[in-house]
């Protein structure tokens, strides 16, 4: 099978962010597949790609690699953004209409991902397989931060509707995504595919390995890793910082590592407040993410106190962390807090609730041996229901009797 392969926030291993796209699309190839994968410029990939007019192509570790010559970041206005998305999508079309394949599969974000689907599906090759991946339920979750332009909310809810209904199936990454799929199509066939741990990158590391600038040998470390975005709510943790500062607590440190649209903002905050128990640090690439992570104390899961997210997000920090064996602090409801109760792998607290929140971390601070033993839990919940490689399996399977049927 020839798959056509739609992620414009496409990374690998050696780069920051998230690498679901590079791993999925390794398993089709090791399974005997061919995989074309159509990519924005997101970053310096640095990838061997050649090409002219904007558009280049090579191999990237047997995956063929088309990448769009459109950079793209999360600190450009929404105008910016929208105009990339559908300059992306208009480039996969035309590249659509050229290549050869049997089934094409497009992962959101953004929602424009679907509309080379759609257009396939409508004007050219009716007879190939279209499968739709939902990573974030829209226009749901921009209506619930606030995004309050018509025009836009419309153009989101169509393209919703359009790339459900087009495509021959879909896959959610939560249990909230795919119950809102079926929500618009209810006989449509709809896989959970959820992000997974890499279990082989992310594995329990001693905590006297951390080096991160600021941090004593003595310090209690918590992690937040990945984008500083508006949906992050990483305020609260910025809160939650503040009454440990009250308390007196200075061996608790908070580091941020990434990047993203209120970094700036979170950074001049934390100065003006004197908050030098948060540390704020570049993004890294995986290989490095993963030797952080390992030496901390504490994750952090923190996300804006939004009911769409609650059972519609599955972040990929969660199970980085979880795979690093670390206990883990959650600031908000949902299928991810339930899990974490349930196999004991850390704290749930209440959503904006600096108190509750610095409680968390003092508790675990203040009992290593109980921290130990969650961190554990972590481990054995990322070994027994994520492991990535088999997730991928999970995934290959699906696009194999889509394509089958």
């Amino acid at each position: 099978m020839k798959i056509l392969y739609f992620h414009q926030h496409f990374t690998t291993p050696s780069i920051g962010g998230g690498t679901r796209s590079y791993e999925f699309a390794r398993k089709l190839i090791e399974r005997g597949h061919k995989v074309t994968l159509v990519c924005g410029e997101t970053a310096k990939l640095n990838l061997p790609l050649t090409g002219v007019k904007g558009i280049y192509r090579g191999d990237v570790d047997g995956i063929d690699v088309i990448q769009i010559n459109l950079p793209y970041s999360n600190s450009d206005g929404i105008a910016k953004r929208a105009l990339i998305f559908v300059k992306f999508a208009w480039k996969g079309i035309q590249i659509a209409m050229k290549e050869e394949y049997d089934l094409l599969f497009a992962t959101s974000t953004p929602l424009t991902a679907g509309l080379p689907g759609i257009w396939m599906k409508w004007f050219a090759r009716k007879k190939k397989k279209f499968v739709f991946e939902v990573r974030d339920l829209w226009p749901e979750l921009p209506k619930a931060l606030g995004m309050k332009n018509p025009f836009l909310l419309w153009g989101m809810g169509v393209l919703e509707k359009l790339s459900y209904k087009k495509a021959d199936a879909c896959i959610g990454l939560s249990p909230g995504i795919c119950e809102g799929i079926q929500k618009i199509v209810p006989d449509k066939k709809v896989e959970l595919v959820p992000n997974g741990c890499d279990l082989e990158i992310f594995r329990p590391g001693k905590r006297e390995d951390l080096q991160l600038e600021g941090v004593l040998p003595t310090d209690t470390v918590a992690v937040f890793t990945g984008a500083h975005g508006i949906a992050n709510g990483l305020e609260s943790v910025l809160d939650m910082a503040l009454e440990l500062k009250q308390r007196g607590r200075n061996d608790i440190k908070i580091a941020f590592i990434g990047n993203g649209r209120v970094k700036p903002d979170l950074v001049k905050r934390a100065d003006k407040d004197g908050l030098d128990n948060c540390l704020f640090f570049d993004p890294v690439p995986k290989t490095v993410l993963n030797k952080i992570v390992s030496s901390a104390d504490i994750g952090l899961m923190v996300l804006k106190n939004v009911p769409a997210f609650y059972y519609g997000t599955s972040p990929n920090k969660f199970f980085d962390y979880i795979a690093s064996g670390l206990s883990v602090v959650n600031n908000y409801p949902g299928w991810l807090s339930d899990m974490i109760t349930d196999n004991e792998c850390g704290v749930v607290v209440p959503p904006d609730n600096a108190t509750a929140f610095a409680d968390a971390l003092i508790y675990l601070a203040d009992h290593p041996e109980e921290r130990y033993t969650m961190g554990a839990n972590s481990r054995i919940l990322a070994e027994k229901q994520f492991s990535r490689d088999e997730l991928a399996d999970k995934f290959v399977e699906f696009l194999e009797r889509v394509y089958n049927e």
